[in-house]
């Protein structure tokens, strides 16, 4: 039986999905794009040029910016929006999802004026439906290409997990199960704030060494503030958590790490924002989770300098000197 696929989201990682979940010739698979005119682009031409253009989209795929075209009838709905949209986007399409469609989302986020997880954000717009959250070092640009990825999907519904990971596991795409949704979801939108760590490492010209002690210290310290959020420990240490980290800390296709260089040569985050068409999520998830720190008064000293460069306008190199001249102690790898 035929099933459909509602995307929510006409960025890269939305049009990579909608590839993905075309392999399945027995999936009717509908991609929506908010903006007319760039979904009838879309559409026409199979390529979103804007987001993903070195990759084709099958002819199968209905691109669409009519809501009912998308949504109606939909028995899985993928939420690949940004974080901080997410919220507005599942408020102006609530009345089309289907009443108890499960989400599956693959955003990598965590609400800034919240601090809640994007799954969070589903069940207060949606009520009490099934969320699995894909998670692992995912580029757009390299699942659209085919090339191998593996991921795990993570819900407290394993029989929700195994339902996705067979809608969208392909030959190239590998989809592991997994229960730990909270660690999955915070791994994701935690791993972006260090990425733009790892990027300053970058340039200020700091070395291997320098990156490789921060990535090394940003395990411990997502760890840290995952567990204490409910998160298992083991969950950082696999694809959710160091896969992730590592990609999106050494990457060229990272965003953030891309925002974190050009903040390391001096460039101020207002213009590093304007002059991007897509969404570093580690922006924003930077000051929610400095927050969430703050209040449940946990060590985070990485994030806390990202935050202090982002908002506070300290200086890149100060904020390096900030962490290297801390008090001396002893190595602690988990709490």
């Amino acid at each position: 039986m035929t099933e459909r696929i509602a995307i929510l989201g006409g960025g890269a990682m939305g049009s990579a999905c909608a590839v993905l979940a075309a392999t399945h010739g027995e999936q009717d698979v509908r991609l929506w794009v908010r903006d007319a005119d760039a979904a009838e682009t879309i559409a026409r031409t199979r390529v979103n040029d804007r987001y993903l253009p070195h990759s084709r989209l099958d002819d199968a795929i209905t691109v669409t910016a009519d809501a009912a075209a998308a949504l109606d009838g939909a028995g899985l709905i993928v939420a690949a929006v940004p974080c901080q949209q997410l919220r507005g986007c599942l408020e102006g399409l609530a009345d089309r999802i289907p009443d108890n469609a499960p989400v599956v989302s693959v955003i990598k986020g965590i609400e800034s004026e919240t601090s809640l997880r994007p799954s969070e954000v589903v069940h207060e717009v949606l009520g009490d439906v099934g969320v699995v959250a894909l998670a692992g070092p995912s580029h757009a640009e390299e699942i659209a290409g085919r090339m191998p990825t593996a991921v795990v999907a993570a819900s407290g519904d394993v029989s929700l997990a195994e339902r996705v990971q067979h809608a969208l596991s392909t030959d190239r795409f590998r989809i592991y199960t997994h229960r730990d949704l909270v660690g999955a979801e915070l791994a994701g939108g935690l791993k972006n704030v260090i990425a733009i760590a790892a990027g300053i490492c970058d340039g200020l010209g700091l070395g291997d060494n320098a990156k490789s002690t921060l990535v090394s210290r940003g395990v411990v310290e997502i760890t840290r503030v995952g567990t204490h959020l409910g998160a298992e420990s083991e969950t950082f240490h696999g694809l959710a958590g160091v896969g992730d980290l590592m990609t999106t800390c050494f990457s060229g296709h990272s965003r953030n790490r891309g925002v974190g260089e050009r903040l390391g040569k001096g460039e101020p985050i207002d213009e590093i924002l304007a002059s991007m068409h897509t969404v570093a999520e580690g922006v924003p998830t930077a000051r929610g989770v400095k927050e969430l720190a703050d209040r449940e008064d946990l060590d985070a000293p990485i994030i806390t300098e990202v935050d202090a460069v982002l908002f506070g306008g300290k200086p890149a190199d100060k904020a390096v000197h900030t962490l290297m001249t801390r008090p001396r102690k002893a190595e602690r790898l988990a709490l």
